[in-house]
């Protein structure tokens, strides 16, 4: 098992910029204000392990391909992200839905898994993790991406309504997007250069 340290950093960095605009993000608010906060970050914490092992499975198996097709399909993956966060979703206020109080550590950390757990299939976050699974190293990329996620919902569980109040997410979202688009181009000129 071989860690860098400069993937992991990659893979936080990504997912957590990617992470915070994401419903996922205010789900954890709104659950984490009718129920234990901590049984919440639990169940999210899961699920989130749980996602993040799929893509770096995902992401093993490309990395199996020959490079120049890893760098394509990173590159068109990274391009996709980019798309996705620059072009703006909105509406994410709306995704408070009224969640009915659940008390017990076992009814809390089920329902916070499975929200999580169902809401982040083929979430941007899963692809770019298999995206970076498959070029930057399969524990590295895991580490880097399961620490993103879990503190992207703690974060949201402590100081989510300050968040949200004072740093506007489009402008989250504008960063995100602006590193994935100078990944994209980075790949792509790596297929020629490499």
């Amino acid at each position: 098992m071989h860690l860098d340290f400069l993937a992991i950093i990659t893979a936080f960095g990504l997912i957590f910029l990617a992470e915070l605009p994401d419903k996922t993000m205010f789900a954890s608010l709104a659950m984490g204000t009718r129920m234990r906060p901590l049984y919440v970050w639990f169940g999210t914490s899961s699920a989130f392990i749980v996602h993040v092992a799929i893509a770096v499975g995902a992401g093993s198996l490309i990395g199996l391909l020959p490079d120049w097709i890893v760098k394509l399909v990173s590159a068109s993956l990274f391009a996709l992200g980019a798309f996705l966060l620059l072009r703006g979703t909105g509406g994410d206020d709306d995704d408070e839905a009224e969640v009915k109080t659940v008390t017990g550590f076992w009814p809390v950390y089920s329902t916070a898994f499975m929200a999580v757990f169902i809401s982040e299939w083929g979430d941007l976050t899963q692809i770019t993790t298999a995206n970076l699974a498959a070029s930057n190293g399969t524990w590295s990329t895991a580490i880097g991406s399961a620490a993103a996620l879990m503190s992207v919902s703690a974060l949201a569980l402590l100081a989510g309504k300050f968040i949200a109040k004072r740093v506007p997410l489009k402008t989250v979202q504008r960063i995100g997007g602006i590193c994935m688009l100078g990944l994209a181009v980075w790949t792509a000129v790596e297929i020629f250069t490499g």
